[in-house]
């Protein structure tokens, strides 16, 4: 069993989607850009740039040539997207991930705005985790753009607390994909993703377990991981708003307020202590493809361009489950109407699927158990109950039964039954 001291890295990639969009569009760099309010193809771009410059023939190869002033600026969006995220510069004008493209364009109306590509970023995504499985093998996947390595036992992990590790890793990372990092490495998850945040971006932080009370006690509560704006608020309400006041309370005190789990958990997450492991793997609950509209759709007026959408969303969440090697059986929508009110509604077959038309059909059902009076801002397809397309094969639960469909017309061209929408 390992003496080591427990060495723990949170790696988080420096505004992620934006720095891809850096390598795609290079001319862009030091400058405020935001991505969000949507998807559009690199082609309609070219398209554009075809029409506006017809002396040259431009292709894919020729992005990083397109003039910085043919970009689209944030001042000129109408819509209600929000932003998925920002390079640095536009970051200091106060705009932000999440925030509604509007206000964004109020505080940094010259921004320019690219649309979200996600077969890039899942792209760059799978390259730079597979660099840091190569050098430390023990990581957990956080998502797109940030991950947990346990440095404890890898060569050159307990150099200068996992510093001289910290820098290869990002090294590699950038060599071979000319993406930047930040990595914080502490004794505990806890920390080490509290640490991440410290020096951005391409920063290296050390946090030992004996600089709590120096480092983290000073910090805002909400640094904690885990603490979000409805137990903030309910702590400033106590007049507890830094990590140290939190670390003073009684856990009897925490308990009471907070009950028992969450109180025990904010009394030992003041006082950096996180037992949870790496998690090198864990199966997926659910899957799910949603998108907001730029307008508020009408069930009846806009059933054609729903339709349209509400079969893109099926395939999509079909492609994924394909592509990651699942099946699952509760199919099930999610509505967001124009006062904001949310509904979901799911159904669950007696077997397992991929298949985005069985998905389709079965979302439909679901989707005529929704009253449609209002105006949609949202719609969402999700397909859970998920298990192993291979185990479950391998034991006869898998069915893809051919749907009756109202037409193959009807299918092909994302139509909806009447009813629906």
């Amino acid at each position: 069993m390992s003496t080591a001291v427990r060495r723990i890295a949170h790696l988080d990639m420096d505004a992620f989607y934006a720095s891809v969009e850096l390598l795609r569009y290079p001319q862009l760099k030091g400058l405020p850009v935001v991505i969000g309010g949507g998807r559009r193809a690199v082609d309609d771009l070219l398209a554009r740039l075809q029409v506006a410059h017809p002396e040259r023939h431009w292709t894919a190869d020729d992005l990083a040539d397109i003039p910085v002033d043919f970009f689209p600026r944030l001042r000129d969006y109408v819509g209600r997207g929000v932003i998925t995220t920002a390079t640095y510069a536009a970051r200091q004008f106060g705009v932000g991930s999440a925030m509604g493209l509007m206000k964004a364009a109020r505080l940094c109306p010259q921004a320019c705005l690219l649309p979200v590509d996600f077969e890039q970023y899942r792209h760059y995504s799978r390259r730079f985790k597979a660099i840091i499985t190569d050098i430390a093998p023990v990581m957990e996947d956080r998502g797109v753009d940030e991950v947990y390595i346990d440095f404890t036992d890898v060569p050159g992990g307990q150099r200068e607390s996992g510093r001289v590790l910290a820098r290869l890793i990002q090294k590699s990372i950038f060599q071979d994909t000319g993406l930047s990092c930040s990595v914080g490495v502490a004794p505990n998850k806890l920390l080490a993703k509290m640490a991440s945040e410290f020096d951005k971006p391409n920063g290296i932080s050390i946090i030992q377990a004996h600089e709590v009370a120096t480092k983290i006690w000073p910090l805002a509560c909400r640094n904690i991981n885990g603490i979000g704006p409805k137990a903030d608020a309910k702590l400033k309400s106590h007049g507890i708003e830094m990590i140290g006041q939190l670390a003073a309370c009684e856990p009897a005190w925490l308990q009471h307020n907070f009950g028992n789990k969450t109180g025990t958990w904010l009394f030992d997450a003041a006082h950096g202590r996180d037992e949870r492991p790496v998690v090198t793997h864990s199966e997926p609950v659910s899957m799910s493809r949603e998108t907001t509209f730029e307008r508020d759709m009408h069930a009846v007026r806009d059933k054609a361009e729903l339709g349209a959408i509400f079969t893109e969303l099926c395939q999509s969440v079909a492609a994924d489950l394909q592509r990651k090697g699942y099946v699952g059986k509760t199919i099930g929508v999610k509505l967001r109407f124009d006062d904001f009110k949310s509904v979901t509604r799911d159904q669950t077959l007696a077997f397992y699927t991929a298949d985005a038309s069985l998905i389709r059909q079965t979302a439909g059902q679901c989707l005529k158990r929704v009253p449609l009076q209002r105006r949609l801002r949202l719609l969402g397809v999700r397909v859970g109950s998920l298990a192993r397309a291979q185990d479950d094969a391998e034991s006869g639960q898998i069915e893809q039964p051919t749907p009756k469909p109202r037409s193959h017309e009807a299918i092909d061209s994302g139509a909806i039954e009447p009813q629906l929408f």
